[in-house]
């Protein structure tokens, strides 16, 4: 019989590139960009976007959902954030969940798409694509935090957004590959509009109830408001990661300002059903969503393979 032994042998790492892989990957770029076909060139484009965006861009959103924390690629989307290429960050409570629980000790480890689930469930092991979680590396590690957030962390009483929160919570965190720790070091705000959709979300709701404590997330979209309301004159940009809210969060706000001038988005969703997953930039177009000049692209492609070569526009 199949034990746990098995199968949870070899972890996932999470550090980012070094800069020596980065820079070697700014030479496939060119190799792209000569080839062209058929998302390569595709490829290409985003990094050109990308490397303007950065420096003419004032604010710098970076949507991802919480999949792609559960990968290896959580460092990098901590050292994205820690260097400053990005200034807002807006993704689901899934990624927050996952940034926790890894931060605090658990451990996810490489498995497979074919591996049995009802054999993984008598296993009490979690499945995300071909990444195992063992139940004690989730949820109750991301419990423990929040408590720990709500019972040492003076927030009886009082009244704080959701970005605040999070920042609390990474304040606590001792991991460099934490995105929220970074949001926290810098001062960017990680906006999560699906904030009770996951372990932490139901957590906070519980100790936030415990502790007479008021999480307004109304606050959050006051300073989206503040951000967007007042950037007709700013440029705005955007690499989004997958679909879903966080895309479409991202793209509904740069409407009030006008439209995004940039866009970027690495997705494996078409755009024939109709869906906000798989709407391609020009679709945002008709929405003001984004601005008729902008520059865009749409990269179909697994966020895993794609990201690292993209970041290496940031050096």
């Amino acid at each position: 019989m199949v034990g746990r032994e098995d199968i949870l042998v070899e972890p996932v790492e999470d550090d980012p590139p070094g800069r020596e892989l980065l820079k070697a990957l700014r030479s496939l770029i060119e190799y792209y960009r000569k080839i062209h076909g058929f998302m390569a060139g595709h490829v290409a484009t985003a990094y050109d976007i990308l490397r303007e965006a950065r420096s003419k861009s004032d604010i710098r959103v970076l949507a991802f959902t919480g999949n792609i924390i559960a990968s290896g690629l959580r460092g990098l989307i901590a050292w994205l954030v820690k260097e400053e290429h990005f200034n807002l960050v807006i993704t689901t409570c899934g990624a927050v969940d996952h940034d926790i629980a890894k931060s605090v000790g658990g451990v996810y480890y490489k498995g497979s798409f074919m591996l049995d689930d009802s054999v993984l469930d008598s296993l009490n092991v979690h499945r995300l694509g071909n990444v195992l979680i063992p139940q004690e590396s989730y949820g109750p590690l991301v419990e423990k935090v929040v408590k720990s957030a709500f019972e040492k962390g003076s927030l009886s009483g009082k009244r704080l957004s959701g970005y605040e929160l999070l920042w609390r919570v990474g304040s606590m965190l001792n991991d460099e590959r934490s995105f929220l720790k970074a949001a926290w070091q810098k001062r960017t705000p990680v906006i999560v509009p699906g904030f009770y959709d996951g372990s932490f979300g139901t957590n906070t709701l519980i100790y936030s109830r415990l502790h007479n404590t008021v999480i307004d997330l109304s606050e959050d979209q006051r300073l989206l408001e503040n951000m967007f309301f007042t950037a007709s004159n700013k440029k705005i940009a955007a690499l989004i990661l997958g679909g879903g809210i966080s895309k479409h969060h991202t793209i509904w706000w740069s409407q009030f300002a006008g439209g995004l001038d940039y866009a970027v988005y690495v997705t494996t969703a078409v755009e024939y059903d109709g869906s906000l997953s798989g709407a391609h930039p020009r679709e945002a177009i008709s929405w003001r969503k984004l601005k008729r000049n902008a520059k865009h692209t749409v990269i179909y492609g697994d966020v895993t393979l794609i990201l690292p070569i993209l970041a290496s526009a940031f050096l």
